[in-house]
């Protein structure tokens, strides 16, 4: 591929992640264009960008999804290339064929690379083709009776799960036979109100697993490199709430054997941009779960350790540059934390729209806030509730707990509930301190009570 200039990006995104990609172009001295719905008019990424273009009003199937307005928006701008963030139209293959028939980059994978991997079952078969370890599991179920049967060869538990699926929308864990059909049922509804489709498969279920995702850059000319992993084991519902990098639980051996798994996966199918390879953990023994054709939420801590700027790196790749001054044998500088501060109940989890009358977010050596939120913001209930992401570095993993503690407790938004407490209490639990835990501490452990005295640190 030749290389091919970009001089104007449209960022068909909001929140944080339009401004990291805003500030990302503006370093490398390309032009940017906010969309934004009507109740999003005053919103950050629509002042920082250099213009900005109303696309519909608050529901994102009317604004952040409408892709006839969004390439309005990009010919009115004179936009170049459009960039997706995550979320919204970041996966969806059509849109990606669609920027590149009205001549615009898509600053991300091949829409058949999107195709591919958004089908899980054929992301499966592609792993197996790689070499890349799975789960014993199954093609698209027919019917209840054949899941019946799979399930007895697999073995119970299992886990049903939608072809289309994400954010653990469509999955359910079975362990009773009795109860396999009506829960099948369940899920292909849960999938076919959420996806548009009811396909469902099944894998055999593993009690304890770790999360565990290994970062890859590939180029269109053939090169591959892993920026080393990410640990997404606190969760809740399915849900990342805190990623750290690097893995505290991985040996070097399994490190290597993971890393070089995403890698051959990648070239396999002649991937190219960013991506994600996710994995399940247990014990020493890796399974290939998914991957993620776009930038991920939690690519700050890959970034605090490798010191690669991957937003960067995703616009040079969709201008056909190489990975040759990326190193291949990359080396953790310390260790990050992320944390998701959402607006939202700390016990239930249940969404809280509303006005943030006060704000002071933390700083100091080694603190990094990618935000979009401000005092007087008002958060609407039309879109996610992630209000920032708070991200610490350390020397190692002990420091960068002890300096997230401290920062948790810095934090200050009023007006608004948020999952403040949640992560403050998660910060004083021996078994996270310690790393003795996986996918279901939350679920498990949480104490509503504690948690909800962490409200104030400082009472």
């Amino acid at each position: 591929m030749s290389k091919k200039e970009i001089r104007k990006v449209l960022v068909a995104n909001r929140g944080e992640i339009a401004l990291r990609v805003i500030r990302a172009c503006h370093e490398l001295g390309i032009r940017t264009v906010a969309v934004h719905s009507s109740i999003d008019e005053h919103a950050l990424h629509t002042r920082f960008a250099d213009e900005a273009v109303c696309i519909g009003p608050g529901p994102a199937t009317q604004s952040y999804l409408n892709i006839p307005n969004i390439l309005a928006a990009a010919e009115l701008s004179g936009a170049d290339a459009i960039h997706p963030g995550y979320g919204f139209l970041s996966e969806r293959a059509d849109f990606a064929e669609i920027v590149g028939r009205c001549g615009m980059t898509f600053i991300g994978p091949g829409a058949q690379h999107m195709r591919v991997m958004g089908d899980k079952i054929e992301a499966r078969a592609c792993a197996v083709r790689a070499g890349v370890p799975i789960l014993p599991g199954t093609g698209l179920l027919a019917d209840g009776e054949e899941a019946l049967e799979e399930a007895t060869r697999i073995g119970f538990p299992v886990i049903l799960k939608a072809s289309a699926g994400g954010g653990g929308r469509g999955m359910k864990i079975v362990r009773d036979p009795a109860k396999l059909i009506q829960t099948l049922e369940t899920a292909q509804a849960e999938a076919e109100a959420s996806f548009g489709c009811g396909d469902m498969y099944m894998e055999r279920y593993i009690d304890s697993p770790r999360h565990v995702e290994i970062q890859v850059v590939a180029d269109r000319h053939g090169g591959v490199v892993h920026l080393l992993e990410r640990e997404c084991s606190i969760q809740r519902r399915h849900q990342k709430v805190v990623e750290e990098a690097p893995c505290s639980v991985l040996s070097e051996s399994v490190r290597k054997a993971m890393c070089e798994a995403a890698v051959g996966l990648c070239k396999a199918i002649d991937y190219y941009s960013l991506g994600t390879v996710e994995f399940l953990l247990d014990g020493d023994q890796f399974y290939f779960m998914e991957m993620n054709t776009r930038v991920q939420v939690e690519h700050c801590v890959t970034e605090m350790i490798t010191g690669v700027d991957l937003v960067q790196e995703q616009i040079r790749l969709a201008m056909g540059g190489r990975l040759d001054h990326l190193d291949r044998h990359h080396a953790a500088r310390g260790h990050s934390i992320e944390c998701r501060i959402n607006a939202e109940d700390p016990v239930t989890f249940g969404p809280r729209p509303g006005t943030i009358t006060a704000l002071h977010f933390p700083g100091g050596f080694g603190v990094r806030i990618d935000s979009h939120v401000y005092q007087g913001y008002k958060v609407s209930p039309y879109y996610d509730s992630m209000l920032a992401k708070v991200i610490v570095h350390a020397a190692d993993r002990d420091r960068a707990i002890r300096r997230m503690r401290r920062t948790l407790g810095e934090c200050v938004i009023e007006g608004i509930s948020t999952n403040l407490p949640l992560h403050r209490w998660l910060f004083k639990q021996e078994a996270f301190v310690s790393g003795k835990y996986d996918t279901h501490f939350l679920e498990a452990s949480m104490d509503p009570e504690a948690v909800l005295r962490e409200v104030d640190p400082y009472t």
